[in-house]
């Protein structure tokens, strides 16, 4: 790919979360499924924060660990969506199981009130792979999007009961996408593409009482501008192609409720500003410049968490999630088939003075959307038309190190 010696560094940084990620599970094409414990509570972790993933979560948070924290963990993610045309023509996707790597690390200086934190992970992931032969490859076949973040983070406590805190992400992304044409049997469209974007993330934490906490987590706008090339197998060659993708900021607002020691109730609103992902153009491809409309609208997801504690530094987490659908049936691809996504969760863990571990499980689930009024590809006149299916599974598994 042309022109992109200035975010090649940051691939190598970055290759070991990008190795992996790219699957789907909620919201648009976000991937707000950062720890286990923050999974087994249905991600409604805003106001507890409690170890190192407060990085992502809510980086105020980090003002409640002591010392150095270093957390590594694993997400396990497989998409299951099926599709069914009004011809009765069906579709699934390949449900193969993808890792994604997370780490996390905080230093809080003994006596001061300041604490950092270094994440790296990955907040936004899209990859979804149909095969060729299905009633739409002419609109999608296959595309990925991996977007992966640095994110130092600083956090200072105020007082007692309020700690703020910033940081600055920063962000190399890849894009895939392919297609057939529609002209001759067996002709293929590829565009591959990468490129990098700034961007920031903000918290706050308030305790108010030992039974109530209040967390807010913001992360900002990016768009990634895409230098690449574009193929077909009509035209002998590629041509450099760009294109850009918005990355909308969402907020993230909780409260938790602890009646005693045993017990960590909490409930958060997710609002995402899908709004600002209208249309990309992919400019230079061999048909010209390709508007891809998206056309998405904000959503919000619903989120609620319960967290049971045991002696000798055991837990145990269920948690749900109402997500609403951000795509209309218009512009929805199948590579982004979203819907009204109900999340279900599970997990369990251990903290312990030096090591602590954890794993979570969720689902995602809609028995069905039925898409109407899809704009159809121009050449073959094949549209998303019908109904999809979605059961995605998840699980992910940490590591922490206290010294």
């Amino acid at each position: 790919m042309r022109d992109s010696h200035t975010v090649r560094p940051f691939a190598f940084i970055l290759a070991f979360t990008a190795l992996g990620m790219g699957h789907l599970l909620a919201v648009g094409f976000r991937l707000p499924n950062q720890d286990p414990m923050g999974i087994a509570r249905g991600n409604a972790f805003v106001a507890t924060a409690d170890n190192p993933s407060a990085i992502y979560y809510n980086p105020a948070g980090i003002t409640q660990l002591e010392g150095h924290q270093l957390s590594a963990g694993l997400y396990f993610i497989t998409t299951n969506v099926e599709f069914e045309s009004l011809a009765g023509v069906r579709a699934g996707t390949d449900k193969t199981f993808q890792a994604v790597p997370q780490i996390h690390y905080v230093y809080s200086p003994g006596g001061s009130k300041w604490s950092f934190g270094l994440g790296v992970y990955a907040p936004y992931g899209l990859g979804i792979d149909y095969g060729k032969n299905t009633p739409f490859n002419t609109v999608a076949e296959s595309g990925k999007l991996l977007y992966a973040s640095i994110n130092p983070v600083a956090a200072y406590q105020f007082t007692d009961t309020l700690s703020l805190a910033v940081g600055l992400t920063l962000n190399y992304s890849e894009a895939t996408f392919e297609r057939s044409i529609g002209l001759v049997p067996g002709d293929q469209f590829k565009f591959e593409g990468d490129g990098f974007a700034t961007g920031f993330n903000a918290g706050l934490l308030w305790q108010p009482h030992p039974q109530w906490s209040f967390g807010v987590n913001y992360r900002s706008h990016t768009e990634v501008s895409y230098e690449g090339d574009s193929k077909a197998t009509l035209i002998a060659g590629s041509t450099s192609t760009n294109t850009a993708i918005d990355f909308p900021q969402f907020v993230d607002v909780g409260v938790s409720f602890r009646p005693n020691e045993d017990w960590n109730f909490e409930v958060n609103v997710d609002w995402t500003d899908w709004d600002v992902v209208n249309t990309s153009t992919f400019v230079g491809t061999f048909a010209g410049n390709v508007p891809f409309p998206f056309k998405y609208d904000s959503s919000l997801m619903y989120e609620f968490g319960v967290t049971r504690y045991f002696d000798d530094g055991w837990w145990a987490s269920a948690g749900y999630i109402y997500s609403e659908n951000s795509v209309p049936d218009a512009t929805l691809s199948p590579l982004n088939p979203d819907s009204d996504l109900h999340l279900g969760s599970v997990g369990v863990g251990k903290r312990g003075e030096v090591w602590s571990w954890a794993v979570g499980y969720h689902f995602a689930y809609n028995g069905g959307r039925d898409v109407r009024g899809n704009i159809p590809n121009p050449v073959s006149g094949q549209s998303a038309n019908g109904e999809f299916k979605t059961f995605n599974q998840a699980v992910n598994l940490s590591v922490r190190r206290s010294f």
